[in-house]
């Protein structure tokens, strides 16, 4: 008979289904919890945590290998259909980290301010007065939703975010991200060239699009070619907290989601990561640490300075306690 606690899945020829709905599937222990939501369907499953791992593993090389769509100049995609979630508590992990993760705005790049600050500017051109506080509650979302957030807030019913985009990136790389301007946080480099000689892959996964993203790096002098990919917002309909840009990223460096360790700064990029399954550090860049708890980081650093490779190796599981 069906566990109760198994839905109807996709009608799919794939083996990977097949083995979800296998009586041995059906009657696993419940001693810990996983829940997978796709497209038009929901299923719960309890599962040991050695089955919880290999399941992970598994569903979510399923998705990426069904969804990915490539890379286009080191932008992948994953079609947001599909999504893994955590339901536990205390969620299991691999020992194993094989992928550095970076945000961007507010972990690379000390840019989160000056964001703001073009942001206010652009406002300031439409004849609407903001402050940078206004911007705060957006960080990490988007460009599109940093802006518009604002706008919404202030009643403007006529706000074009595609034409305030290309205004905001205009003033942004025009005023506050010129080339080689000192925009990278100190120990970024260095913790990078770490990365890479232990053998770890890294990534950018940045939920902004592809123009702040060059623009950013290159104001930080952190060349393009140091990274094993890199992920914009450009291709995607749903950014962070949805998972799919660390999704993506994960697929394009060909690791296991959860081998892959975020460091983020904004609240809705710890709720991405922890939605993708994935271990995350917090920096206090833009939140305060009382914020960024909400996020349920593993650990919580002061910035991407006070990052060790030991704090990226020896990286538990999540516990919920600081």
């Amino acid at each position: 008979m069906a566990s109760p606690w198994l839905l109807p899945c996709l009608a799919d020829s794939s083996s990977t289904f097949a083995a979800l709905a296998s009586p041995h599937f059906m009657s696993l222990p419940r001693t810990a919890s996983s829940m997978v939501v796709s497209r038009d369907m929901l299923f719960k499953e309890r599962l040991l945590p050695s089955q919880l791992v290999q399941f992970q593993k598994q569903f979510a090389g399923f998705m990426h290998a069904r969804h990915g769509q490539g890379v286009r100049h080191g932008v992948s995609q994953l079609k947001p259909d599909a999504t893994v979630v955590q339901e536990s508590e205390e969620i299991v992990r691999s020992d194993v980290v094989s992928a550095v993760l970076f945000d961007m705005d507010g972990v690379l790049c000390d840019s989160e301010e000056r964001s703001r600050r073009a942001a206010v500017d652009l406002f300031a051109e439409m004849g609407v007065q903001v402050s940078t506080s206004d911007f705060i509650p957006f960080m990490g979302t988007g460009e599109a939703n940093f802006l518009g957030g604002v706008a919404h807030a202030y009643g403007l019913t006529d706000f074009d975010s595609k034409l305030a985009k290309k205004r905001f990136f205009q003033i942004y790389l025009d005023k506050y991200a010129r080339p080689n301007s000192g925009l990278a946080y100190h120990g970024a480099l260095e913790l990078i060239v770490q990365c890479k000689k232990s053998g770890l892959k890294v990534a950018v996964a940045s939920s902004a699009d592809w123009i702040k993203v060059v623009a950013n790096l290159q104001a930080a002098s952190l060349p393009e070619s140091y990274f094993d990919a890199i992920v914009s917002a450009d291709e995607f309909q749903n950014l962070k907290p949805a998972p799919d840009i660390f999704l993506s990223a994960a697929k394009a460096l060909d690791v296991p989601v959860n081998e892959c360790v975020v460091i983020e700064d904004a609240l809705a990029g710890l709720q991405a990561a922890d939605a993708a399954g994935m271990r995350c550090i917090a920096v206090t860049t833009t939140l305060s640490e009382e914020k960024l708890v909400l996020g349920k980081p593993s650990l919580i650093k002061k910035d991407i300075g006070d990052i060790s490779l030991d704090d990226i190796r020896n990286l538990q599981k999540t516990t919920g306690e600081y």
